[in-house]
């Protein structure tokens, strides 16, 4: 009962916030956009339960945040998201979301449509993750460990030439870009994953050519679609088979009222140093989500 109280009292502290933000049609030289929100799934079976199936309960929460600067010469963006969720089934947790993503862009205005820019991205996660298909080889009664925080992480900086035809879609042509993969976690690196020289080595650095295309925007009143598109070239690997990576990531949120939604996420990676086949992950979850935003 308390926690549903503190719930409730947080949501109204979150509305008086954004009655104060409405009520000030001031313009903010600064645009910023929040969303926060969480999942919850469940279903329980009875022991005799002749229809098949398992209790199950699934939990996680998400956080989008987006800052836009604009001045006469110069176009800011930075855009953090975050995600964690796990699903529990007879007493195992399971993870089925996890995701560390930051991006900070600075471009310079060339034209209406045309900017050059420099830009900074993190990538990572935050919980440990296993293939459930291969038992470690130290110990057989445990899952192997194939990635955790900083194991990898991808620090990526890159300078080139933006297009932004429209206020909702944007690409970008880095034409100098500095890949950077990091394992910080011993055994994964002892493992020589994630495209790593030789065993041990802790950061890997890659000479791209990198692309991205990135659309957001809303379809209708109460929908909204976002997709980027990201591959990267490396200078040095052209004709080898791990010479491109490709991912795609793509989210619809449909909100049936103010703090309920529903959302459809598609995550596709096509990396030969982590897989050569293709990697996919799809995500459909309701909830509730709140949004804040400042124009």
């Amino acid at each position: 009962m308390n926690r549903v109280l503190l719930v409730l009292l947080g949501f109204l502290c979150l509305n008086n916030i954004q009655a104060q933000s409405d009520s000030s049609k001031v313009s903010h030289p600064f645009k910023h956009n929040f969303q926060a929100g969480f999942t919850l799934n469940q279903s329980t079976f009875s022991d005799n339960w002749k229809g098949g199936g398992k209790s199950s309960f699934a939990f996680g929460g998400y956080l989008n945040y987006t800052v836009k600067h604009k001045t006469d010469n110069w176009d800011f963006n930075s855009d953090l998201q975050l995600q964690l969720g796990y699903l529990n089934q007879d007493g195992i947790k399971i993870k089925n979301a996890d995701r560390f993503f930051y991006d900070l862009k600075a471009g310079y205005i060339l034209n209406s449509k045309l900017n050059i820019f420099g830009s900074l991205n993190f990538l990572t996660q935050f919980d440990n993750g296993f293939d459930y298909k291969i038992k470690s080889v130290a110990d057989i009664t445990k899952d192997s460990l194939v990635s955790r925080f900083m194991a990898p992480a991808y620090l990526t900086s890159s300078i080139g030439l933006e297009y932004k035809p429209l206020s909702y879609m944007w690409a970008r042509l880095g034409v100098g870009t500095l890949r950077q993969t990091i394992v910080l976690d011993k055994s994964i690196s002892d493992a020589q994953l994630y495209g790593l020289e030789k065993a041990g080595d802790k950061l890997r650095n890659q000479f791209v050519l990198q692309f991205i295309f990135n659309f957001d925007k809303d379809l209708a009143k109460n929908v909204n679609f976002k997709t980027r598109y990201m591959v990267n070239f490396d200078y040095f690997k052209s004709g080898a088979p791990n010479a491109f990576v490709h991912i795609l990531n793509a989210n619809l949120t449909l909100k049936a009222t103010k703090y309920i939604s529903t959302n459809f996420q598609v995550n596709m990676i096509k990396d030969y140093d982590q897989s050569k086949d293709l990697q996919w992950s799809q995500i459909l979850s309701l909830g509730m989500l709140y949004t804040i935003s400042r124009e």
